[in-house]
């Protein structure tokens, strides 16, 4: 058993900031997305939160090139700790090996690989999705993002050989063009960048070793800390958020999914002054919601599947958790 990926708040910023860019606001995009206003107060996000953040993006805006136009905006900050370190690392090379350790700050939602050749090299990427299949939007972000920030880190018009995508092209052919100008290939075998290998070891414009020593001794740190303290309840809720599409998820089973003790498991989540009954009570809450507000499921189907073993105990949770029974819920999202 695994945890589901999960992703940092500055990879969240991304798509709330592209989508305000374009007349989009923030309690707009949440609420399409059903999505509390205080989720944007999580250290993380399940993969699944961020899948329908984009989807509920190119809902709102209607813009076939959202994920194209959200990556091109990305710069140093949307990668915290790691964007400092890749900004000062001696070559590109140097740097895609950083993010290639480093990389679940941002979001373990995906990952990179190297394929070496001559005279240019791929940098393929891998996405890893949740209970929900990725947006395509999601992909073609990550691909312009790499472009935004290697154009950056080399102050200069760089050109890639090829870009390259496993799914359709779902956006008009003079975005791509825009973003990576160069040739542009869709329904291939991976996603990937292929880049000259002079390119990739060329000097970055603002490598400096004493400052790359300095972040990458920070961000060994905050990825040895990632799985405590608070960040654990965010690893904790992804998980339970995968298991609940199935079971209700028990104290015992999350336990063996991190790999630590019940006892254990008890004494870190109540170092953060919650308890493991309080994190499946906010997860069961916000999937009736989304259940509730954004599908035609019979009410009673929904409280069963979330555990619930009369309708009369679900209507009594959802009055607590709104003020409103889920019939009530409903017709006031409009379903």
């Amino acid at each position: 058993m695994s945890l589901q990926a999960s992703v940092s708040m500055s990879w969240v910023g991304t798509v709330l900031a592209a989508a305000q860019r374009q007349g989009v606001s923030r309690a707009r995009l949440l609420a399409q997305a059903g999505l509390a206003p205080a989720a944007l107060q999580q250290e993380r996000w399940p993969i699944d939160h961020i899948t329908r953040l984009w989807r509920a993006a190119v809902q709102c805006t209607q813009n076939a090139s959202f994920g194209l136009e959200a990556g091109s905006g990305v710069g140093p900050e949307n990668f915290n700790v790691v964007g400092e370190l890749l900004q000062a690392s001696a070559t590109l090379r140097e740097a895609i090996a950083a993010v290639q350790k480093y990389q679940r700050l941002i979001s373990d939602g995906g990952r990179f690989q190297m394929l070496a050749g001559t005279p240019a090299s791929w940098l393929v990427y891998h996405p890893r999705q949740g209970a929900l299949a990725f947006s395509p939007h999601q992909v073609e972000a990550v691909l312009a993002a790499v472009l935004s920030f290697i154009r950056g880190a080399m102050a200069s018009a760089v050109r890639p050989q090829q870009v390259q995508f496993s799914q359709p092209r779902i956006g008009p052919p003079s975005g791509y063009r825009a973003v990576f100008a160069c040739p542009v290939a869709f329904e291939q075998a991976f996603n990937g960048v292929l880049l000259d290998n002079a390119l990739l070891d060329a000097p970055l414009a603002h490598a400096d070793p004493r400052r790359a020593r300095r972040h990458r001794h920070e961000a060994a740190q905050r990825l040895a800390g990632l799985s405590q303290g608070g960040a654990l309840t965010q690893e904790l809720r992804a998980w339970m958020i995968a298991v609940l599409a199935s079971r209700v998820p028990t104290r015992a089973e999350a336990a063996r999914a991190l790999g630590v003790s019940e006892r254990t498991l008890a004494r870190r989540i109540e170092a953060q002054g919650l308890s493991f009954s309080g994190l499946l009570d906010a997860v069961r809450r916000e999937a009736a919601l989304q259940a509730v507000a954004q599908t035609t499921r019979p009410l009673a189907d929904i409280g069963q599947a979330l555990g619930f073993a009369e309708p009369s105990v679900f209507w009594r949770a959802f009055r607590r958790w709104t003020g409103m029974t889920p019939a009530q819920w409903r017709q006031r999202s409009g379903g």
